[in-house]
C-alpha cells in the first residue's frame, strides 16, 4: 500500500506547522518509526519555511500567495517535494551551492539541515515557469505491526 497527498498552501508562517502536523499524522497512522518521522518533519519544516520566505513571484513583485507540498509514502521510501513560484535559485548553476552556516546563525541553515536529515536531496529550479523545487527522500523504518508494511 502507498499514501500520496498534495497541499496547496498560502505563503504564510502558519502553513509550516500545518504541513508538518499532516506529515507526522500520516506517518504515525502508517506506522513509520518515530525517529524517521521526526527527521522528515524537520526537513519539511525547513523547506516550507524557505518557500514562505523566498517563494514570491518576482515578476509580480513577490506577491505569489501559494506554494505546493507533495508527499509520497511508497514501500520503503518517503519522498517529499516543496515547490514555490519565487525567483528560484541563481541561474547558471545546475545546483545551488549550499554553504555551511555558522552554528549561531538564525538564517541560512535550512538546506544544509535538509541534506543532513534526508538520504537523497534534489534542489533546483522548476523548468520553464520559474520557482524553486526542493525534494528529498528517506528510507523508511517501520514499527512492528505497521499497517502499511506488506506481508510477505
Amino acid at each position: 500500500m502507498s499514501i500520496w497527498w498534495s497541499l496547496h498552501l498560502r505563503r504564510d508562517a502558519a502553513s509550516v506547522p500545518l504541513a508538518r502536523r499532516l506529515l507526522l499524522g500520516t506517518m504515525e497512522t502508517a506506522g513509520v518509526d518515530p525517529d524517521i518521522s521526526y527527521d522528515l518533519s524537520v526537513a519539511l519544516s525547513e523547506a516550507c519555511a524557505n518557500a514562505v520566505e523566498h517563494g514570491g513571484d518576482a515578476a509580480r513583485g513577490g506577491t505569489s500567495e501559494a506554494y505546493r507540498v507533495t508527499a509520497y509514502l511508497d514501500g520503503e521510501k518517503c519522498r517529499i517535494e516543496v515547490a514555490d513560484s519565487g525567483p528560484g535559485f541563481p541561474s547558471g548553476r545546475s545546483r545551488p551551492v549550499i554553504r555551511a552556516a555558522h552554528m549561531d546563525a538564525e538564517h541560512g541553515r535550512g538546506l544544509g539541515l535538509i541534506q543532513e536529515l534526508a538520504d537523497h536531496v534534489h534542489i533546483g529550479n522548476k523548468p520553464g515557469r520559474g520557482g524553486a523545487v526542493v525534494s528529498f527522500d528517506k528510507i523508511l523504518k517501520w514499527r512492528k505491526g505497521a499497517p502499511l508494511v506488506t506481508a510477505s
